[in-house]
């Protein structure tokens, strides 16, 4: 492009060109920067805010390398250094936007924005508590800052604090009523706080400010499933997938709401467009296998059991007791009293959950260790001070770190996320000490083998688990039929289990 009128004043031409920008019309400023870098190629503000509408018109990488080029000429300006974070972030490159944003910082610590932003990049790359401190050091600035109140509801409710991640955003929404994203924010804390219709009723406010945005569909669909409004939950993912079609998300939880209802055919459907769409294959595989019997996976997707235990912590306890009327730490007790354990034993709980077993092991243990892969059931099982360890790792990880450790290993409703019990039975054989005891429980069949009920529970013929058990060098010491826990209505059966590691004694060579 060759310059018919060379700008004889890049600075005073900046100035107009500014206030183009300022009015929204973006298209007129890209065109006066051009214009100035075409006499001053090296003018950085110019570059800079070139940049910036770089990013504000879909273009991150491009204002990335604009950017940089203005703070190779002028290195000193934190707004440049704030400008290039966002475009870092646009491009999904938390970690180069925080760096931008420190050195934003390093220039002017009393840059509320920055603060802000680079609490969105912590949170981004799963730092929650760094990211609730930044934006607490941009509040401390500027009180009056609805974008830094709802992204710190939002931080909060995924660390779990629904109660101040609603205090929150309720503060920016009384800065600024009309605002979607805190109106969504307030939504979900509400959600985990398990007030339901109230953050239907949020996610319907938010609606009415941007009707064409499918998350918020999305999110009213799972606060609607969650109240036990199947119906309503499914047309609110059906309307998320006309806004827009290739939301694997959307279709991934309407086949769950779909199987609530008892609609096997269509929730199958449901789950393998998901999965066509690229949605998580581990779990939606093995949604799909849970009603489709010709697949049996080993076990459940690890990420399945977090997000199912994450999002039960809270209530985890009156749920599984009071609703679900969930025996099985009572019965576990009741087969270690027959079997007269008392006293001085090291013992591990394995998927110790909130820790409902620990006051049945605690009074048998001199060492309690719980392991759980929830950290945010860790949280709630810390609050009861009986373990003296709590480590949050995936089970089978964890026993392979602690060969001949314990004398007790307890499973309670850990061994239905598991089909093919072969390598955790050996595991647990390897960490239990000669005459150790193995105490669980499992749901149970009639048929051979594991199979993957329509719950995504796996349950276990006797004959299979007394062979599993027998190959890790256990004896199986007793299955006594209990009723685990309700299900719909119905009773779950099952059987606790107790195994003895067998103690080996090397043979003698003949003289």
């Amino acid at each position: 492009m060759s310059a018919t009128n060379p700008v004889q004043d890049p600075d005073a031409a900046l100035q107009r060109a500014l206030v183009q920008h300022q009015r929204g019309a973006l298209d007129d400023a890209r065109r006066a920067y051009l214009a100035i870098l075409e006499t001053a190629p090296r003018h950085a503000n110019t570059l800079h805010l070139l940049g910036v509408v770089a990013r504000q018109q879909g273009q991150p990488a491009e204002a990335v390398g604009l950017i940089e080029q203005a703070i190779a000429i002028d290195p000193r300006q934190a707004t440049m250094h704030c400008n290039l974070g966002a475009a870092w972030q646009a491009l999904g490159e938390p970690a180069r936007a925080l760096a931008s944003y420190d050195a934003a910082l390093a220039l002017h610590p009393a840059y509320a924005l920055a603060w802000s932003n680079r609490g969105n990049s912590l949170r981004q790359l799963a730092r929650r508590e760094e990211a609730c401190s930044s934006y607490g050091r941009a509040l401390a600035l500027k009180p009056d800052y609805p974008e830094a109140l709802c992204n710190l509801a939002i931080c909060l409710h995924d660390l779990g604090r629904d109660e101040e991640a609603l205090a929150a955003a309720d503060r920016a929404l009384a800065l600024r009523p009309r605002y979607a994203d805190a109106l969504c924010a307030s939504a979900l804390a509400l959600h985990g706080m398990r007030c339901f219709a109230e953050a239907v009723a949020r996610f319907d406010a938010a609606l009415v400010l941007e009707q064409g945005r499918a998350e918020l569909w999305c999110w009213r669909g799972i606060a609607l499933q969650k109240g036990g409004r199947f119906d309503a939950a499914v047309a609110s993912y059906r309307q998320a997938t006309v806004l827009r079609p290739e939301f694997a998300d959307a279709f991934h939880f309407m086949g769950n709401a779909l199987r609530a209802l008892d609609q096997p055919a269509a929730a199958l459907e449901a789950w393998r467009t998901a999965l066509a769409l690229g949605g998580d294959a581990a779990e939606l595989g093995f949604a799909i296998a849970s009603l489709d019997t010709g697949r049996q996976p080993d076990s459940a997707p690890a990420s399945y059991v977090k997000a199912l235990f994450d999002g039960y912590a809270g209530h985890f306890d009156d749920h599984l007791v009071g609703a679900l009327g969930y025996r099985t730490p009572e019965l576990i007790a009741a087969a270690l009293d027959r079997l007269g354990l008392t006293g001085d034993l090291d013992t591990v709980d394995l998927g110790c959950g909130t820790g409902l077993c620990a006051p049945g092991l605690r009074a048998r243990s001199r060492r309690l260790t719980g392991v759980d892969l929830s950290d945010r059931m860790l949280e709630q099982a810390r609050t009861r001070g009986e373990y003296d360890v709590l480590a949050c790792a995936d089970i089978g990880a964890w026993l392979k770190e602690a060969p001949g450790a314990y004398d007790l290993v307890v499973a309670a409703d850990v061994l239905v996320y598991f089909g093919d019990l072969a390598q955790l039975m050996a595991q647990v054989g390897t960490v239990l000490r000669d005459g150790g005891w193995f105490a669980c429980s499992v749901e149970t069949h009639a048929g051979t083998g594991y199979l993957l009920q329509a719950s995504r529970r796996y349950a276990h013929a006797l004959d299979y688990l007394d062979e599993v058990a027998r190959g890790a060098g256990l004896r199986l010491h007793e299955a006594a039929p209990a009723v685990l826990r309700q299900d719909r209505g119905q009773p779950v059966h099952g059987h606790v289990l107790t195994l003895q590691k067998i103690t080996l004694v090397a043979a003698r060579t003949p003289a």
